[in-house]
């Protein structure tokens, strides 16, 4: 077993051995889910035929004596668990969520026992702070010395105020200019414990927000182009989905050619080439590009002229405008070189 994990599972024991009954270990175990799932008050009442709220009063009594262990030294094996927790919370910015503090104290993915082992000593840890997950905030854990769970909250709803304010995503120094802290891995770490913050390719913004919170197919198409700044054909987006940070990026070249068909902020622009609307691009013929050119020109224009324009709103070749300009009924020649509406 690895050197953390068997401290970890030491100070766990340790905490066990101080509970008397079996059935308030029973109790602890069960819901913090230390050697299995995750139980409900309700499901732990029902198995040991006590009410629901007997249970919950039970588990407050026994994490109360257990935080007084916890402050005296009397828990085997908690000291050294706390103290490997401490210096990677350290390292992650003082504060982080439980998956993630897990993963990096074991070096590996962890189990959700794995990750209860390290929620539950945050509880009853004097020198660690737990925030408990509701709809709001990811399980964290923090180091108490630089807040409570109170305190951690109060810090993740600022920075979404911020956000909010900036109503687009921001970097983390744009972040570390508006708020007080030591350092922005500070600020990065009390973000990543909120649900209503996700980040991307280094920008931080809301979770609603697919600019950095893709949730389909769409979204990261869109995100690849505005992050490129420029055209690509749909086999290019599909290469660079492949290598980016998205959580699920296995997708087909023809899955992403049918969704830029689908949705309006893509614009086909060449052969295979698209574009967003929101640079300007238009859907829309060769022929009907032209129109639209001559019609603002409220001029005849020369083919010159002509094909410059075309060449701003399309990836196209220089003789298919030409030969789109011989459609009589939509084009018509003026002299040897100018075409206007027909």
């Amino acid at each position: 077993m690895d050197q953390n994990a068997a401290i970890i599972e030491k100070a766990i024991a340790g905490s066990l051995n101080i509970i008397e009954q079996d059935r308030e270990k029973e109790i602890i175990s069960r819901r913090f889910g230390l050697s299995g799932p995750k139980e409900t008050l309700e499901q732990i009442g029902d198995m040991l035929t006590i009410t629901r709220e007997r249970v919950r009063q039970l588990e407050k009594a026994i994490l109360i004596r257990l935080r007084i262990g916890s402050e005296e030294g009397t828990i085997e094996g908690l000291a050294a668990a706390e103290k490997i927790i401490v210096r990677n919370l350290t390292e992650m910015g003082r504060v982080a969520r439980v998956s993630n503090l897990a993963d990096k104290i074991y070096g590996r993915k962890t189990t959700a026992t794995e990750q209860a082992a390290l929620a539950f000593i945050g509880s009853i840890s004097a020198s660690l702070a737990l925030v408990e997950e509701n709809d709001r905030y990811y399980p964290s854990v923090g180091i108490a010395e630089y807040g409570d769970e109170r305190t951690i909250k109060e810090r993740a709803d600022e920075i979404v105020s911020v956000i909010k304010k900036a109503k687009k995503p921001v970097t983390v120094d744009e972040l570390d200019n508006q708020l007080d802290y030591e350092h922005p891995s500070h600020i990065e770490a009390i973000a990543s414990i909120s649900k209503d913050l996700a980040t991307l390719n280094g920008l931080w913004g809301l979770t609603k927000w697919p600019t950095v919170n893709p949730k389909n197919i769409r979204d990261k198409i869109y995100v690849v182009l505005e992050n490129k700044k420029e055209p690509m054909h749909f086999a290019d987006i599909a290469e660079a989905i492949s290598e980016s940070d998205f959580k699920r990026k296995n997708v087909t070249v023809q899955a992403i050619h049918n969704e830029l068909i689908k949705d309006p902020r893509f614009v086909l622009i060449g052969r295979g080439i698209y574009a967003l609307d929101s640079w300007g691009y238009k859907k829309g013929t060769v022929s009907d590009i032209i129109v639209d050119i001559l019609k603002k020109a409220n001029d005849p224009l020369t083919r010159e002229q002509i094909v410059k324009e075309v060449l701003h709103a399309r990836k196209v070749k220089e003789t298919t405008i030409l030969l789109n300009l011989q459609n009589k009924k939509l084009f018509k020649k003026v002299d040897k070189n100018s075409y206007t509406l027909a």
